[in-house]
């Protein structure tokens, strides 16, 4: 039931109920995050916190070979007084924090350059698969900002506090083996196997059970923001609403028929 629709500036393929693939779509200027880009993704992803309905992995990309997305629009930016910059700007933090808390896992496919927005747009997902020619890097600072899209939270949390603050501090490129190597990408793939491996482990992660995928996500996110005693007391809660689950039962049934379960959502 493949299915593409076109919005302002991203493609979104629907490659079945459960998995969707979201582009960045203006490859003409490397994928560049204009404001249309920030309502684009705001409106695609703010219902998938709390009503996700039958989908269960998103993969997010860019059009092209050359760039996952170069950052912000700064033509577009040329001339903002401060009040148009900062209503942009809240845009933009509202789509990077609707990424943030979509409920389904969320796998960035960096197919090429992500600077600025689009490195920390892609430290919004739960997890970074690189290809061989893909560079990072947050150059804000060497334009008179700093990261506003969670750069400064989700890098650090990645890579450690003081590599951040070098890459933030000096807004120093950096290549995807490096990016590798530290932990903020987990896997690097030859350009032509980016989209087939990404679509390999979103269809795992569609295979499993959708209500725990979702509780695994909210525990780990959440647990992470807080001290142990409560990060476990949580992970007990996220845990307890499988318990009455259709999946749980039709998991213990198929494990007991050595087949593969068929899991519903339910």
């Amino acid at each position: 039931m493949m299915t593409e629709t076109k919005l302002r500036t991203l493609a979104v393929e629907q490659i079945d109920a459960h998995l969707m693939i979201v582009r960045f779509d203006r490859p003409e200027v490397y994928n560049a995050l204009n404001t249309d880009t920030s309502l684009d993704l705001r409106d695609l992803f703010a219902p998938l916190a709390f009503t996700p309905g039958n989908l269960r992995c998103v993969i997010l990309t860019g059009r092209g070979d050359k760039a996952f997305s170069a950052g912000g629009d700064l033509k577009e930016r040329l001339g903002m007084d401060d009040h148009a910059w900062r209503a942009q700007h809240a845009i933009i933090e509202e789509a990077a924090y609707a990424i943030l808390n979509c409920s389904v896992p969320v796998i960035a496919a960096v197919n090429g350059v992500a600077m600025g927005g689009g490195c920390e747009l892609a430290l919004c997902c739960d997890f970074i698969l690189a290809a061989t020619h893909a560079r990072f890097g947050l150059p804000e600072v060497t334009r008179g900002i700093m990261p506003g899209a969670g750069g400064t939270q989700n890098l650090p949390r990645a890579v450690g506090e003081r590599r951040a603050k070098q890459l933030a501090l000096t807004g120093a490129h950096f290549t995807a083996q490096q990016a590798c190597e530290w932990g903020m990408v987990n896997e690097l793939v030859e350009p032509a196997e980016l989209m087939p491996r990404a679509i390999a482990i979103a269809r795992t992660i569609c295979d499993n059970a959708p209500i725990a995928a979702r509780q695994i996500k909210k525990s780990i996110h959440h647990g992470l923001q807080t001290d142990l005693t409560t990060a476990l007391a949580f992970e007990v809660q996220c845990y307890e609403r499988m318990i009455p689950t259709d999946d749980r039962l039709e998991g213990v049934r198929a494990f007991n028929e050595k087949r593969k379960p068929s899991f519903t959502g339910r």
